[in-house]
Formats: structure tokens, C-alpha cells, sequence
């Protein structure tokens, strides 16, 4: 890990969950190192939904499947609604790969952006933030698998992170691991491109930018990065606390939270959006 990502981290007060005598945040529902636990067991139905859906993710998100999903998705002409429309549709799906909750995705969005909003009170487009972040979610609505819509982001188009949750056993069967083209560390990147010019698997973290764990959390792929993605990483790990350790099973009153989150849609974004 690069020591100025090592000193970024200290100077905005991440935690490090692999740390477990750091405090956690006094908002965790528990331990830290509890969070983002990928440990096998073939017992637990939900470490096993979640431990399917990454091998089924990182079996079949290559770069041929990930240009497709672009073409598809992009031309964004699958439904119209209002941003609380979406919302309001989350209320029907649970994340498979998600093991530190079982409920729908809008309670997660309204504990995100009520974490953000109780030590950023002053900052409306960082609690907005907060409150859309899993919106590119509503693709599994539409005919998408949820390995092509929920779990970690990686690149593609080069070799694997080693942070990646379950890489040593997941990309078996991926064929871009065969590849002269993709599988080695550079692949069809040059260094320091910036992650805007790197093609991420697809999901809802592509489709709306807000997350890429193997980088902000473990460093990895800094030598992709340039100085605009240097300099946004900061609120990425700011973003990132509120986004994990918020995640409880106490859900927060979205009834009556909706009428302050509407004035702040209402203020940023447009009424109708293209998905």
C-alpha cells in the first residue's frame, strides 16, 4: 500500500477493519471487523448466497460482457421515473451480495444518508449523496442477474487485484485470465491513465460512480490512478464510513424523512430521470 494513501487514511480517520483494537465509529451497529466478512461456510445461507454471487460475478464479468452491458445500458432508454420512484423500488430488493444485512436496499439508503447528515449537517449534496448512492441497483428490476448489479467493482482488461474478495478462487473460469491482452498487471491500460479511462465490471457502482473497494480500501491499483483520482479519494474514504458502518438492522422513519429528501432532489435534480 502506498505510504501516502497509508497517511490519507490516518489524516481522515478511516478505519482499517483489519485493525481490531482501532475504535469503530460510535454510529457501528458492531464490532468493526465484523463488517465485510467474507469467511466460507457452507452452513450459513447467507455467506453462501453471498459467496455464489461473487463466483458467478467474477466467472462472467470480462471485457467482451462488460462492453455489451454499456451499449445496453447506456443509451438509457429502460424507464423513466422520479428519483423517490427508484427509491421506493429498492424497497423490494435485498443485496445477495451483501453479508452484513438482510433488508431491503432503501433502508440502507436512508441510514447512509442520515449518518452523513448528523456530522455533515451543512452539506445537502453530500446527504443527496448519500441517499442515491445505490439507485444503479434498480437494473436488477430489469432483467440484469444481481452479479451484474450488486458486489465490489473491479477493473477489467488487466490482472486482478489481490484484495479482491475471494480472488484466489473466483476467476477460475474467467476467460479474460487467459488472455495475453488482459491478464497482466498493466493489461490494455498504461500507467497512471486515470480510472476514468479504465473499463470497471458492471453494476450499480459503475453505473453510478461512488465505490471501487480493492483501491480505496486496500490501495490497490494506485498505479492506474492520476492526480484527479489522488485527490477525490479523499472524499471516496470519507463516503465509504457512512456507506458500510451504517449498515443495521434498525431501520430509520422513511416516512418521515421523505419530505427533506424531496426538497433536496428537488433542488439538484432533474424531476424525470432516463434510466
Amino acid at each position: 500500500m502506498a505510504v501516502w494513501f497509508q497517511a490519507l487514511q490516518t489524516k481522515l480517520g478511516v478505519i482499517d477493519p483489519s485493525e481490531l483494537l482501532r475504535p469503530e465509529p460510535s454510529f457501528a451497529a458492531k464490532p468493526v471487523a465484523q463488517f465485510r466478512d467474507y469467511t466460507l461456510d457452507s452452513n450459513d445461507p447467507i455467506k453462501e448466497r453471498v459467496r455464489l454471487t461473487y463466483e458467478r460475478m467474477h466467472t462472467n464479468q470480462t471485457v467482451d460482457f462488460v462492453n455489451k452491458r454499456k451499449e445496453r445500458w447506456l443509451k438509457f432508454d429502460k424507464f423513466e421515473s422520479t428519483i423517490m420512484e427508484a427509491l421506493l423500488k429498492l424497497n423490494e430488493l435485498v443485496d445477495e451480495s451483501d453479508p452484513d444485512v438482510d433488508v431491503p436496499n432503501i433502508v440502507h439508503a436512508f441510514q447512509t444518508a442520515e449518518r452523513i447528515r448528523a456530522e455533515y449537517p451543512d452539506l445537502e449534496w453530500f446527504h443527496l449523496t448519500g441517499l442515491i448512492h445505490d439507485l444503479g441497483k434498480v437494473m436488477a428490476f430489469y432483467d440484469e442477474p444481481q452479479w451484474a448489479v450488486v458486489g465490489d467493482t473491479f477493473p477489467v482488461g488487466c490482472d486482478w487485484g489481490d484484495s479482491i474478495v475471494y480472488r484466489d478462487t473466483s476467476f477460475k473460469n474467467n476467460p479474460d485470465g487467459k488472455n495475453p491482452k488482459y491478464n497482466t498487471k498493466f493489461g490494455m491500460y498504461e500507467k497512471n491513465c486515470g480510472l476514468k479511462n479504465v473499463t470497471m465490471s458492471w453494476g450499480h457502482d459503475e453505473y453510478i460512480y461512488h465505490s471501487f473497494y480493492p483501491w480505496h480500501s486496500s490501495g490497490d491499483y494506485m498505479y492506474l490512478c492520476d492526480d484527479e483520482d489522488k485527490e477525490m479519494l479523499k472524499w471516496i474514504l470519507t463516503f465509504n464510513k457512512y456507506d458500510l458502518y451504517s449498515k443495521s438492522e434498525v431501520s430509520p422513519d422513511i416516512e418521515a424523512l421523505i419530505p427533506y429528501y424531496q426538497t433536496l432532489i428537488d433542488k439538484y435534480l432533474p424531476r424525470i430521470i432516463k434510466w
